[in-house]
């Protein structure tokens, strides 16, 4: 069996950022992934523009164009695909992780594919990259796992001209909200704070804000979500609890990493923030041997680490490794 110097658990960005500067530092990686290359992007909404300009969510040195001031979603997978057959990388999609055994330098990971094949990988160093995309804060109420009812916004098109809520409200509900209306859909915003988020991007702000005070969006604030039937969403605030008409519901309430799998790998969790134990220079966790890159890195704060500043873990990562190699050498 072939041992890889590293093995980074996620094929996102942050992922491929980590395997390109292994890769260039002379190490042998691997990706692994339980779902297609950047599977959090692929997953955004259909015609989602990044925040940020093109030259922030590059990696490795290659340039990501763009045809307008900030990319698009389809550019971005087109850019992290190219960047990936650049490098030549090793990955593995569709293959998700189930433990981890072994200690520094002598990790093995097993796996298992869609089609149910089990396999494992042996590696010297774990890299945990999983993001934070695939686990949704759920409302814990009554319903929420009905068919019509998504923590994932998409596109609007199928709801023209019915009545659609969402739940939240920072970039995801504000922006899913003003594109729902935009596309004919009747759209009822429902937060439980008494304003919008403050972390909103500077332009959405006033346009989700004038279309609520022109009655355009009708939005509730304070508002508690109490459950959710076929046909219409029940809500409590000042005025009682009531029925709100819903063909869709979108709870776009955030979303948090893989907290019980960073445990299972024996990763101390902060009781409070859920931040893991990390060194800050080296991005080694208390345990030997395992790095975290990416927005695992911030517990409960996912909106501490984005592409723009976790695509540099990496760096310090392979930095770390590589010094660590020179010392023994030497040594």
């Amino acid at each position: 069996m072939t041992t890889f110097d590293l093995i980074c658990i996620g094929a996102g960005p942050t992922g491929l950022a980590c395997s390109i500067e292994a890769k260039r530092a002379g190490l042998h990686p691997l990706v692994i992934d339980k779902g297609c290359l950047c599977n959090s992007l692929y997953h955004y909404p259909v015609n989602m523009v990044f925040f940020t300009t093109p030259e922030l969510l590059e990696i490795g040195d290659l340039p990501l164009t763009s045809a307008t001031e900030k990319p698009t979603r389809t550019e971005a997978l087109k850019y992290y695909r190219k960047c990936a057959e650049h490098y030549a990388l090793d990955v593995r999609l569709g293959e998700r992780v189930e433990r981890v055994e072994g200690s520094n330098g002598r990790f093995l990971v097993q796996t298992r594919n869609e089609q149910g094949t089990a396999a494992q990988f042996a590696a010297k160093k774990i890299v945990v990259a999983t993001g934070y995309y695939d686990l949704p804060n759920r409302l814990g109420v009554p319903g929420e796992d009905l068919p019509h009812v998504s923590h994932y916004y998409t596109e609007p098109h199928p709801f023209w001209r019915q009545d659609v809520v969402v739940i939240g409200g920072k970039n995801s509900a504000a922006e899913a909200a003003l594109d729902l209306y935009r596309s004919g859909a009747r759209v009822t915003l429902v937060h439980r704070r008494a304003e919008l988020g403050s972390t909103i991007k500077y332009w959405v702000r006033p346009d989700i804000e004038n279309r609520i005070k022109a009655g355009q969006i009708r939005a509730l604030f304070e508002t508690e979500v109490r459950r959710i039937e076929p046909g219409c969403i029940w809500v409590s605030n000042h005025a009682g609890e009531h029925a709100l008409p819903a063909v869709q519901v979108f709870a776009l309430t955030g979303y948090h990493p893989d907290f019980e799998f960073l445990r299972s790998l024996g990763i101390s969790l902060d009781r409070t923030t859920n931040k893991p134990a990390m060194d800050p220079q080296t991005h080694e966790s208390n345990v030997p041997g395992i790095f975290l890159a990416g927005v695992v890195i911030g517990g409960n704060h996912t909106s501490e680490i984005f592409i723009e500043n976790g695509r540099f873990h990496g760096k310090q990562i392979v930095s770390a490794l590589i010094g660590r190699q020179t010392h023994s050498h030497r040594s």
